[in-house]
């Protein structure tokens, strides 16, 4: 902070995202992230611009998704104990009561731990039609790995911190068949300005973006650069009256613009099946013909 900076991008998690925010707040830093906690929108700071839609959002598609299109009877959520995830299941839980599913148990990991085994028994004998955990890619993949040993032939849904190139390297071949809720992947987003990126990407790094969230965090750099030009300004609370107030951006993700509360609007979600190969194939809503 004291060596003049004026925007940072990117802190990967919620609870990193929720630990520097009033430090950014104070030193009058702009901040953008794809972090999801809906407490990042809570506080009032106008330095604020998330990168990724909040988790509530995605927790209504993710309920609509499991009742109204799986319709599936008897949800199992999973959850680690950070800020994210436990935010996340709670939302999705909400809102699969408002859309009146049932919720059989929600359940607790601890990240990092390995051998999810013994929650995933207790699961098995509730008799779940769907296992939704809210938590990361690197503990995602562990537990549908431990799923398929036990025999546990519920449907794994995963949120979106499950959209990772490793969550297949680390299941396995029990990967094929999870779904993962989030926006679409950066393979799958059919913006020209997006797939120029990917190219650019392989052709420096060989090797695809490890999830959409090097897409959205580039799009908040973006905005920031857009900003600085359209302004004539570094001046921080110019640049943040123009990004509170644009109508929207065209972003690699998509258009999209910010509220006053920073609040990424414009965020379209999809539900991918993980193919044999580790790729994703959109389930939902079905690809448009063409």
């Amino acid at each position: 902070m004291n060596d003049g900076v004026i925007a940072v991008i990117g802190s990967y998690t919620s609870g990193a995202a929720l630990a520097a925010e009033p430090i950014y707040a104070r030193s009058n830093v702009i901040q953008t992230s794809d972090g999801t906690s809906n407490k990042l929108l809570s506080r009032g700071y106008k330095t604020w611009f998330g990168n990724a839609a909040p988790n509530s959002a995605e927790a209504k598609f993710t309920a609509k998704y499991l009742i109204d299109v799986r319709h599936f009877k008897r949800i199992a959520v999973l959850t680690d104990h950070s800020s994210f995830a436990t935010g996340l299941a709670d939302a999705v839980i909400k809102n699969i009561k408002a859309d009146h599913g049932k919720v059989i148990d929600k359940a607790f990991i601890t990240a990092g731990s390995q051998n999810f085994t013994p929650v995933l028994t207790k699961l098995k004998a509730l008799k779940p039609d769907a296992i939704y955990f809210s938590g990361y890619y690197s503990d995602g993949g562990l537990i549908k790995a431990q799923m398929a040993q036990l025999g546990i032939t519920a449907t794994f849904v995963g949120g979106d911190a499950n959209q990772n190139v490793a969550f297949g390297k680390i299941a396995g071949s029990a990967a094929k068949g999870a779904i993962i809720v989030n926006v679409p992947g950066p393979e799958q987003l059919p913006y020209p300005t997006a797939k120029a990126f990917v190219a650019a990407y392989k052709a420096k790094y060989h090797q695809s973006p490890p999830s959409v969230f090097t897409l959205t965090n580039a799009d908040g750099m973006r905005a920031v650069m857009q900003a600085i030009e359209q302004t004539k300004s570094v001046k921080p609370a110019k640049l943040e009256h123009y990004l509170h107030t644009m109508k929207s951006f065209d972003g690699l993700t998509g258009q999209f613009r910010w509220n006053d509360k920073g609040e990424r609007v414009g965020s379209p979600f999809t539900a991918f099946e993980v193919q044999a190969d580790g790729s994703y194939k959109i389930v939902y809503p079905a690809p448009k013909a063409g």
